[in-house]
């Protein structure tokens, strides 16, 4: 394994490739990504770069990949950020050069879809970011979650450690894109409770690697950017999280248990599992319905961990993924779950 690099930082008044290597809903959804681009700018300093593919739908595999080598090579632009994800990203990866983004790295942020490339960078030695997104953490109507604000800056300009928090609050439910309104007022949140802690307790510091599940287990299926050599993944942090499609807890369990199968689990002696996503259009739950299926989905996790890796230490309703707000976890970099002292520490 190349030994992870982090790219330099961008600084205020850089320029920012915004990228569409899954869908280019922007074109479809103007509202959350114009709002998205203007805090980019106004807030956070930094000029986004838009490419071909950015705005388009339908745009073929090669075209996106085009998109991302433009951008990995263009001198001037100094970080890369997903627009929203997708689900045919994997069809990207065999079509990029792996020469031209290693001698050119730079901190992409996205999550989702975007595990796909956040494997391709972690095989290529570069440390990439879980989390941001133009349509998602920065285009949040009303108002950018404070805990996402302050994470995503900090990934974005900042080094060294930094510690997560839980939300006090948090939110899954969505609105209508395509009405103004929307994005008038901010989105109904619910007190957080804390995170939950799973196994033994001990200090575990390791890379990290993962990503959304679903994603996960379509490059297990397709063996992409998956390592031969399991013994890569020794020691590394886990991060798991699930989308907006809400898979069932028997899917969620049956991909822990081929992940188990397969002899990867049990390589990993931490575990970050998001808070999952309860709520969708096509799937309003009602509260009760909603915590039923965060409750179900733990157990599944637990379950899948006691017959594969009984010794890992697992944190649920960690503040990644597909929730609101949305931490930003480097994918690739280190970091440290302080199983008794009940803290993450990443390194940014």
């Amino acid at each position: 394994m190349p030994t992870p690099v982090y790219p330099s930082k961008p600084r205020p008044g850089d320029r920012i490739g915004v990228v569409s290597p899954s869908s280019g809903l922007p074109g479809l959804l103007p509202l959350p990504y114009e709002l998205g681009l203007s805090r980019l700018e106004k807030d956070f300093g930094l000029i986004p770069v838009e490419y071909p593919t950015t705005r388009k739908m339908g745009s073929t595999p090669q075209e996106r990949a085009d998109d991302l080598h433009a951008a990995f090579a263009d001198p001037t632009v100094t970080a890369l950020m997903a627009s929203i994800g997708g689900d045919d990203q994997i069809t990207v990866l065999s079509l990029l050069d792996r020469k031209l983004i290693r001698e050119n790295p730079k901190p992409f942020f996205g999550f989702s879809d975007h595990t796909n490339l956040l494997a391709y960078l972690w095989n290529t030695g570069i440390v990439g970011y879980h989390g941001g997104g133009v349509m998602t953490a920065l285009g949040r109507p009303g108002a950018m979650d404070p805990l996402t604000e302050e994470s995503l800056r900090a990934a974005l300009f900042g080094s060294g450690p930094y510690e997560l928090r839980p939300a006090r609050r948090f939110g899954d439910t969505d609105r209508d894109w395509a009405d103004p309104a929307t994005f008038m007022t901010e989105p109904e949140t619910r007190p957080g409770g804390g995170w939950s802690w799973h196994g033994p307790e001990r200090v575990v510091e390791g890379r990290s690697w993962g990503g959304n599940l679903e994603i996960l287990s379509w490059l297990l299926m397709a063996d992409r950017e998956i390592q031969a050599d399991l013994s890569a993944y020794d020691g590394c942090v886990l991060l798991l999280e699930t989308s907006e499609e809400l898979p069932a807890a028997e899917e969620v369990f049956r991909i822990l248990r081929n992940m188990g199968e397969r002899d990867l689990l049990r390589r990993f002696p931490a575990l970050l599992m998001a808070r999952p996503k309860t709520w969708s259009l096509q799937r309003p739950h009602s509260p009760e319905e909603a915590g039923r299926y965060a409750r179900e989905q733990r157990a599944v996790v637990v379950r899948a961990l006691a017959a594969y890796a009984p010794g890992t230490m697992a944190v649920f309703d960690v503040d990644f993924g597909h929730t609101d707000p949305q931490l930003v976890i480097p994918y690739g970099g280190p970091v440290r779950v302080d199983g008794t002292a009940r803290r993450i520490t990443v390194t940014y």
